[in-house]
């Protein structure tokens, strides 16, 4: 997430326009302190303890050494975006509310099924372990198993290999049960409530469920309960799923360590499951719950789904109610389901989207499964010049497909440097925890939200302008192209809202401790329908997806 520091070069003039962008004291203290850097492009600690004052906040000498290294590496980003020219009229993307295309009826109703639904005979409990939701929701429509027999099972298989995997903060053994067996009696009634009745799943713990923690992976909130029931955990209960347990995320949803330790990827488990949406990888991919929910704010559902060899869904920004969800960044959070095939996703995502009245960002759009659109004539970007032996292939079976194969180029745009918006705002969102200095167990937030106690309402708007050009040049790359496959865009689509997916790309097997590698492709705002219809016409042609770990019950520590 941060750049590689480089030499910086300021003359007097230029520091001190650094240090007035910053809003370090009066224009006497500013000329005061310029005059007195000896070296033009060195901010040093007691600059920083000279500042502390108009942030309100008080640093240790250790602290100042890094906010003032930290705090160099901010004002090279800061004139990175100078560099950009920005006429009057482009406006900062502050009140960040992405709107659907516009259609004549909005589809607000849930009616999303599996293109294929047919129930075979029941499977041993291992293979059962590992079905995709379709085929779980035709084994329980028909009544060739039951939600209670499948819950436990998922829940035998959380107890077993959490020894393992650290991939549970909270069990919840007795709501899942008495869930499974409501589902088990509608299901006996001929009540049926979709395609996720009866099946067992997972939340990231920022979801807030009523009765339960949810300590968003950090000590100081280990005990915390919220009464609220977070929109995507209310609407997963009125379609019928069963929720076995709240799943890991790294301490306030950076990487994979948690209170708890590192959550580990069942591939290889003496490697972390990358993060943040931890544990909703890791037991996903481990077979012990059907499907999960993570939240993603610059990589958090697309990298532990990459570690993990799971398939994930990063929505459009607004797709899917944040409500009842810890905020990192509140123009950048979104919500997504972590799963074993492409249409578990579509099936996920028709259940959790839509508006709610509570988070003003959410929107209802049209979306539509299975997909009726003809893959035939899509038009899929590549990046000819840096492809992976993964994306060639996929070239290769989209043109087979008959889809026209168009070569592209991300914009320009320094998106990277625009990602202080994120340290500004999740700065805000945890302020309490930095002036009241309790950071203990928080990763690397610490020193982030110490420096971005130094940025100023100017710096973010700028940033925010900036990102409303990136915005249009997306556009415009989308004008060329339906969705495009992979490219080094986490940024870029994190800054703009585009909905992304990852699932596995090629073969491996467990003896080779290495996780499959993945695809990503990324799609139009709102328009996950076409994304998942091309993601979907590859994993079946490939079943890299019904890969699975191999991991011994009685390991762990």
């Amino acid at each position: 997430m941060r750049e590689t520091s480089r030499p910086v070069n300021f003359d007097r003039r230029s520091l001190l326009q650094t240090i007035s962008g910053l809003g370090i004291g009066t224009l006497v203290f500013q000329r005061a302190l310029a005059a007195q850097v000896e070296q033009p492009n060195r901010i040093t600690a007691d600059m920083i303890q000279q500042a502390e004052w108009v942030a309100g906040i008080e640093l240790s000498e250790e602290e100042r050494e890094v906010a003032a290294r930290s705090l160099q590496g901010l004002m090279r980003k800061m004139e990175t975006l100078r560099k950009i020219p920005l006429s009057n009229d482009i406006p900062p993307a502050v009140a960040f509310r992405l709107e659907p295309p516009s259609s004549p009826e909005v589809v607000r109703t849930q009616g999303a099924r599996p293109i294929e639904n047919h129930a075979g005979g029941k499977p041993a409990a291992e293979d059962l372990a590992f079905l995709p939701v379709t085929e779980l929701a035709a084994l329980l429509r028909h009544r060739k198993i039951s939600s209670v027999e499948l819950t436990k099972l998922y829940l035998e298989r959380l107890h077993a290999f959490d020894k393992q995997l650290h991939c549970v903060v909270t069990f919840t053994d007795d709501l899942a049960l008495r869930q499974a067996e409501r589902a088990d009696r509608e299901l006996a009634q001929g009540r049926y409530r979709g395609p996720l009745h009866g099946v067992p799943w997972g939340a990231k713990d920022l979801i807030a469920y009523p009765g339960f923690p949810t300590t968003w992976g950090a000590p100081q909130f280990q005990e915390q309960v919220l009464s609220e029931k977070a929109t995507v955990a209310r609407r997963l209960d009125d379609a019928g799923a069963v929720l076995v347990a709240k799943l890991t995320l790294g301490a306030i949803a950076m990487g994979d360590q948690w209170f708890g330790g590192m959550t580990r990827n069942p591939w290889n488990t003496e490697q972390g499951s990358s993060g943040s949406s931890a544990g909703s990888a890791a037991a996903t991919a481990a077979g012990c719950v059907g499907f999960s929910l993570g939240s993603e704010t610059l990589g958090s559902i697309i990298s532990p789904s990459r570690r993990c060899g799971t398939t994930g869904l990063r929505p459009t920004f607004g797709r899917v109610s944040r409500y009842g969800c810890m905020t990192l960044a509140w123009s950048m959070d979104k919500i997504g389901p972590i799963c074993r095939s492409v249409e578990d996703c579509a099936l996920v995502l028709d259940v959790i989207r839509g508006a709610d009245g509570h988070d003003t960002s959410a929107v209802d759009a049209d979306f539509a499964w299975p997909s009726a659109t003809d893959i035939r004539g899509l038009r899929v970007g590549y990046f000819a010049d840096k492809m992976s032996e993964v994306e060639q292939r996929a070239v290769d079976h989209f043109r087979q497909l008959g889809c026209e194969l168009v070569p592209i180029q991300l914009p320009r745009i320094p998106a990277w440097a625009m990602t202080f918006i994120l340290d500004a705002e999740s700065a805000c969102a945890f302020d309490d925890l930095v002036r009241d200095n309790n950071l203990e167990g928080l990763n690397h937030w610490p020193r982030i939200w110490q420096k971005a106690e130094f940025v100023t309402a100017v710096e973010y708007l700028r940033a925010n302008r900036v990102r409303t050009l990136l915005q249009r040049e997306m556009d415009q790359l989308f004008g060329q192209v339906d969705v495009y496959l992979g490219g080094d865009d986490l940024a870029i689509t994190n800054l703009t809202g585009h909905p992304s997916l990852v699932l596995p790309g090629a073969e491996v097997t467990p003896e080779q401790k290495a996780q499959p590698a993945s695809l990503k492709i990324t799609g139009k705002l709102f328009d996950e329908e076409t994304l998942l219809l091309v993601a979907h016409a590859y994993q079946t042609a490939t079943d890299y997806h019904l890969q699975r770990p191999v991991l011994a019950a009685d390991e762990g520590e």
